[in-house]
């Protein structure tokens, strides 16, 4: 059972290595050290991850359920534990816990920080944050598309129908999936980048920021995020590119194949929700803060978006609208984007399973002898879909709770908890009280409380029941 587990975690963590290289000849090129901390970190994380992919590499097509639970648990872990050694050598966090909360940050898309003043930071350093994230975002979506399916969770079976051109063996199927993602993923950080440059933004934030808009991460190089700039155009394109983030990179290879525009009602749905959402706040930014209505809409379909996608850049300290405002902006963050997108939290696709759940159970109530399908748009869900999908948010609510007041057991008050939990399991990053809200950070907090919330950052990023599962006691009988 193992060889298979550890050959592809070996495989991951080499690349690992090989990427750190990217930061490191960065660091050399600039002349900030001769033996640059990011050579170190390559070399242990390509050591061990190619030791183990040569030492247990085997021919295998396929691989078991348990399997799949295992590298994507072991994967993840090990990958966060080397990648946060250069921000632990280079010496810009105190701690191991402080290190390993901004690794996860980065890799889970999440955004949060530890740092209070990001623009002192070397460049190699904001640099490797905006890969944390750029890796992260992409090993999410091949995650959700090319494993979720086998596992079931959640009703991430309805991706097989979109790959139902290809074979059921697992190897060639991955390699069918991540390939044409590597290249959707790459072209639009490509065109982001161009964009921004085009906009004015020197091309190092650019570079930085395109990595971050598409892997929805919310890393910035500036301590103000996105409002440092104090530009239009580039708040627009932002907002674009955080939504072509939020959308299923399968969706892309589909549209040049010629698939149906119907075949995945989850992007209506996204455009929808922020169309709604953004102009319900403009019109209470308008009436309520007596905002300007355009400065309204600017500040509103930003920060709409911006929590819908779990991106967390921000353009404003929204913490000064009042109640109703972060209200609303704390309820988006359980929406997530799309599926197989590199977003996180809740996600689309389960929220209208739900709806359709809770329209046949009201037609039901009056209409006992009707036979009612479960549909969204032209396709049928099973029972079975719709079990997985109440399974996974009884687990995500149960871990909100369980996580919130380990949090508060640490002597802070209820709502810096819940908010400190909710934006790290969601991986929306952005809290929704001051002190980790777009002026704040998660510095203050104690050690022990960090590492809780770097698991929910974890939890969160693999869909909470993956952990669970691999944590229980069932898993390993025999």
């Amino acid at each position: 059972m193992w060889q298979p587990v550890l050959t592809i975690s070996g495989y991951i963590l080499g690349i690992l290595g090989l990427i750190m290289l990217i930061p490191a000849g960065f660091d050399i090129w600039q002349g900030g050290a001769v033996w640059s901390p990011f050579l170190a970190a390559a070399t242990a994380s390509m050591f061990f991850g190619f030791s183990l992919f040569l030492s247990n590499n085997t021919k295998f097509e396929r691989i078991g359920v348990k399997q799949a639970y295992l590298v994507t648990t072991i994967s993840w872990l090990w990958v966060c534990v080397f990648a946060a050694v250069p921000f632990y050598l280079y010496g810009v966090v105190s701690s191991p816990a402080d290190a390993w909360f901004e690794a996860m940050s980065g890799l889970t898309g999440t955004g949060a920080t530890i740092i209070s003043d990001v623009e002192a930071l070397p460049q190699p350093i904001l640099l490797w944050r905006s890969l944390l994230n750029g890796i992260g975002g992409l090993g999410v979506v091949i995650f959700a598309v090319a494993l979720l399916p086998i596992l079931g969770i959640g009703g991430m079976q309805m991706f097989q129908r979109e790959n139902s051109d290809s074979n059921d063996k697992f190897m060639p199927k991955f390699s069918y999936i991540a390939k044409r993602i590597v290249a959707v993923y790459l072209t639009l950080i490509g065109v982001c980048c161009a964009v921004y440059i085009f906009c004015g933004m020197g091309w190092f934030d650019a570079v930085n920021h395109a990595i971050s808009v598409i892997g929805t991460g919310g890393f910035s190089t500036k301590n103000n995020s996105i409002e440092s700039f104090n530009s239009l155009p580039i708040e627009l394109w932002t907002m674009l590119f955080m939504l072509c983030g939020a959308v299923p990179m399968t969706s892309y290879i589909l549209f040049i194949r010629g698939a149906p525009a119907d075949r995945n009602r989850q992007i209506a749905t996204l455009l929808k929700i922020v169309g709604y959402c953004g102009l319900a706040l403009a019109f209470y930014l308008y009436f309520v803060n007596e905002s300007s209505f355009f400065n309204a809409l600017r500040q509103g379909y930003f920060t709409v978006i911006a929590t819908v996608t779990t991106t967390g850049l921000t353009s404003c300290d929204y913490i000064k609208w009042g109640g109703w405002a972060t209200s609303l902006i704390l309820l988006l963050s359980l929406c997530g984007g799309c599926t197989g997108s590199t977003s996180g939290s809740i996600k689309i696709f389960r929220w209208q399973v739900v709806f359709a759940f809770l329209r046949k159970s009201l037609v039901s109530a009056i209409e006992t002898n009707r036979v009612i399908l479960m549909k969204i748009g032209s396709i049928n869900l099973s029972e079975k879909v719709s079990v997985s999908v109440f399974v996974y948010l009884f687990s995500f609510f149960i871990s909100l709770t369980l996580l919130t007041l380990l949090v508060s057991l640490n002597g802070y008050d209820f709502a810096t908890s819940f908010a400190a939990v909710m934006a790290c399991i969601t991986n929306v990053g952005m809290g929704a009280v001051e002190s980790i809200g777009p002026r704040g950070n998660y510095a203050f907090f104690a050690p022990e409380v960090k590492c809780i919330l770097t698991f929910a950052m974890f939890l969160g990023r693999l869909e909470v029941i993956t952990v669970m599962v691999v944590f229980s006691k069932s898993f390993w009988r025999r």
